[in-house]
């Protein structure tokens, strides 16, 4: 049977004398995309989002005029399909019965770390590909998570950006500009709306320089005696976070769009044993269900880096 471990998979846990058994159980981190998405629960085989634009500007009314009558339409109706995430192993009948170091019990906690792990990867590779014009959402606009020219609405089909206009590593300069392009967000009508940044997000290498600019009260790496103004204005809310989830230079900021980046739990995280009568193998499974994606692209701006 594929993926089975018998007395031959580590045949030294059927001798005594072992000082320790290592390269299975490391020290757990913090799951980090729970920072980055919104997590929902479903009860559904699939949910969807509806785009529904508000109202344009107001226009002056002449003396003894009929005021003028706006709509409302739909627009883009994002789809998150739950998928099934899982993953098992088999022992033998023989393996358990001469494993001197209860080895098979331990492998749950390894089947646990391989789960949390697979839903930090599915998850943060949404953002490694946020600039790829292959990877879409069912239901969306077409185009990629990060993108120049998403389209505002049903009514105003101009466009609006949420990707740096100028690809760039990270540093102060870069920092303030995507701020600044957060403040001037528009809604599906092209009204200003206000977006907080409420969180930086980068790859385990951009960690130093993060620090370095999110921590410094004056400018960073000059000699200008000058307040470093993202800091002093608190203007990113929740700090900073980097993961080695992600790849590469790019970075991005979180904000608190409705809807943004979202996460919908259909079925949680489960583990279950039984036993085969014929063979008297045990088997163990983890099991859970789950989607993830945008809806509103604004909750995520982007710079693809140098």
């Amino acid at each position: 049977m594929s993926g089975t471990i018998t007395t031959g998979n580590a045949p030294r846990l059927l001798l005594e004398g072992l000082e320790s058994i290592f390269g299975s159980e490391y020290a757990e981190r913090e799951m980090l995309w729970k920072r980055v998405f919104e997590d929902k629960s479903s009860s559904k085989a699939y949910e969807v989002l509806a785009q529904v634009e508000g109202f344009g500007l107001a226009s002056e009314k002449t003396e003894g005029q009929e005021v003028q009558f706006d709509t409302r339409r739909q627009g883009f109706v994002p789809k998150f399909i739950a998928t099934t995430i899982a993953k098992g192993y088999v022992v033998t009948e023989e393996a358990q019965e001469d494993d001197l170091y209860s080895q098979a019990q331990r492998d749950a906690m390894s089947l646990a770390r391989s789960m949390r792990v697979t839903e930090e990867t599915v998850s943060f590779n949404i953002l490694n590909r946020a600039f790829d014009a292959a990877y879409t959402m069912p239901g969306g606009d077409g185009k990629s998570l990060i993108a120049v020219d998403h389209q505002l609405g049903p009514t105003n089909t101009g466009t609006y950006s949420n990707a740096a206009a100028v690809a760039a590593a990270f540093s102060e300069a870069a920092l303030e500009d995507m701020l600044i392009q957060i403040d001037r967000a528009e809604d599906a009508r092209g009204l200003p709306i206000s977006l907080t940044p409420e969180l930086l997000v980068g790859a385990s290498e951009n960690r130093y320089e993060f620090e370095r600019v999110m921590g410094s009260v004056l400018q960073n790496d000059t000699a200008n005696n000058a307040v470093n103004a993202s800091k002093s204005l608190s203007a990113v809310r929740n700090g900073w976070i980097t993961t080695p989830y992600l790849i590469g230079d790019a970075w991005f900021i979180k904000t608190d769009s409705m809807d943004g980046l979202c996460s919908f739990n259909r079925v949680p995280l489960s583990f279950g044993q039984d036993n085969s009568f014929t063979t008297g193998n045990l088997r163990y499974k983890a099991r859970q269900r789950y989607s993830k994606g945008w809806a509103d692209p604004r909750g995520l701006y982007g710079n693809a880096g140098s």
